[in-house]
Parts: C-alpha cells; sequence; structure tokens
C-alpha cells in the first residue's frame, strides 16, 4: 500500500502547482511512512550554512544550531558518503566506510548528539546533475526498513522534490545549474585533459601523444584559459562536473 502512495506521488507531482502543494503532499507521504525529520537541500560546501540551502524540511528543535556551530558538515560521515553515491543509502552504512578515519571518533559523538535529538536513524539520496552532486534528499528519526523497491522510488522522488522546488523557489539557480557547457575543446585538448585526469604527468602525456613537454603545457594552459581554472587540479574537477570527462 505504501508503495503505491510513493508511485502516486511521483506521477502527480508534476501537477502540483506550488511549492506549498508540493511540500503538503510529500509530507503527508512522509508521515504515512513513520519518518518524522526531512530536508531537500542543495548541496552545501564546506564553509556554506546548509539551512540557507533548504528548500524544505523539518529538523529537531536545536538541532540545525548545533550542526552549524560544532561544523558538523564537514566530518558528517553522511554527508561524505554522499560525495561518492550514486543512489540512496542508510546513515548507518556509513560509519563502516570511515572506521579508519582521523575523524571517526568526532563522527560517533555526532551520532550520540543526533540520536539525542530523536535522528535515531535515516537515509540519504543524493540528486545528481551535468555538474555532479547538486543537492540530495534526507530522510531521518524512527528507525524505518526501506525495500529495495522503496529504495528505488524514494531515488527517484527525491530528484522530482528536488527539481520541482527549485524550479518554484528559485528559478534563477536552477537556469545555472541547467545551463548549456559550451566550452570548446581540440581533439588534442581533450585527449591531454583525459590523461591529467587518469593522474599522469605532462612527461607521461608527452611520451604518450608523442609530443614534447612544452607542446602539452601549452595544450594545459589554453583548457585552464577555457574553463577559467585556477590550476591543473581545478580544470580537472571543472570538466568532471561540466561532463567534459568521466
Amino acid at each position: 500500500m505504501n508503495i503505491t502512495l510513493l508511485v502516486q506521488f511521483l506521477a502527480l507531482i508534476d501537477e502540483m502547482k506550488s511549492r506549498d502543494e508540493i511540500v503538503q503532499e510529500f509530507e503527508r507521504v512522509l508521515d504515512r511512512y513513520g519518518f518524522d525529520y526531512y530536508g531537500v537541500v542543495r548541496q552545501p560546501k564546506p564553509n556554506e550554512n546548509p539551512l540557507s540551502l533548504l528548500l524544505a524540511g523539518r529538523w529537531p528543535d536545536g538541532w540545525p544550531q548545533i550542526y552549524i556551530k560544532k561544523k558538523y558538515v564537514i566530518i558528517d560521515p553522511t554527508i561524505r558518503f554522499l560525495g561518492h553515491a550514486q543512489r540512496g543509502f542508510r546513515w548507518r552504512e556509513t560509519l563502516v566506510a570511515f572506521r579508519s578515519d582521523p575523524h571517526r571518533k568526532r563522527m560517533e559523538r555526532m551520532m550520540v548528539e543526533a540520536r539525542g535529538h530523536g535522528l535515531y536513524d535515516g537515509y540519504i539520496f543524493p540528486v545528481h546533475g551535468r555538474r555532479g552532486l547538486l543537492g540530495n534528499l534526507t530522510l531521518g528519526g524512527r528507525v524505518v526498513d526501506l525495500s529495495p523497491v522503496e529504495m528505488s522510488l524514494f531515488d527517484g522522488i527525491a530528484k522530482k522534490v528536488f527539481w520541482r522546488l527549485l524550479e518554484l523557489t528559485d528559478p534563477a539557480v536552477l537556469a545555472e545549474m541547467v545551463s548549456s557547457v559550451d566550452v570548446q575543446m581540440t581533439r588534442r585538448e581533450m585527449e591531454a585533459l583525459n590523461y591529467l585526469a587518469d593522474g599522469m604527468t605532462s612527461n607521461e602525456i608527452s611520451r604518450i601523444l608523442e609530443i614534447s613537454n612544452h607542446t602539452v603545457d601549452w595544450y594545459m594552459n589554453g583548457i585552464q584559459e577555457k574553463l577559467r581554472a585556477k590550476n591543473r587540479h581545478h580544470a580537472v574537477a571543472l570538466s568532471f562536473r561540466l561532463g567534459l570527462i568521466s
């Protein structure tokens, strides 16, 4: 029955005309599933306040302030795991991935403090776009067990809700996110860029392409200029975000 509810919501969300209508219907679905808290948020950078990027949500009293004050966004295992995830996952799965991390103890303290605020368990569903990870849907509170089918449906709902809320609340940001990639690279520049993304040095690239180091550097300077990148590492990061390389 709950699966039917998810399918119906997915089918109807495009017909909803306002942010309030979407939020109201979405919260009705979450209430049926037993989720106490949620957030639909654009992906924050380490120095950004996640609350300023919140498209919709409800959290335990005081928890967002604690999260920001203690800068948990920097070490939050769910957020760090999110950067590598292609689909939704459960909060409790993330600590295993960071068992050798130097911030492990602080991660555990954060999780304990979260449980003290009623966030016992939950899920995160990433939202990707041409420029990489753009945001996520977080669900939490009481322990709720989702089946693989429900996980897949919530993955779809995360994307639908994110884009619809962005469209209705901040169309300028939406336009920026979906803007076309207008970077014209030559064949040689694309070859050099792909080898650079594989971690090769100028010497290694020059041997493979059978050109001089000077020519490789000339290509790299052209790539950085076209991407407006600060350095080679930045050029690779921008290229992944823009879908120039994968």
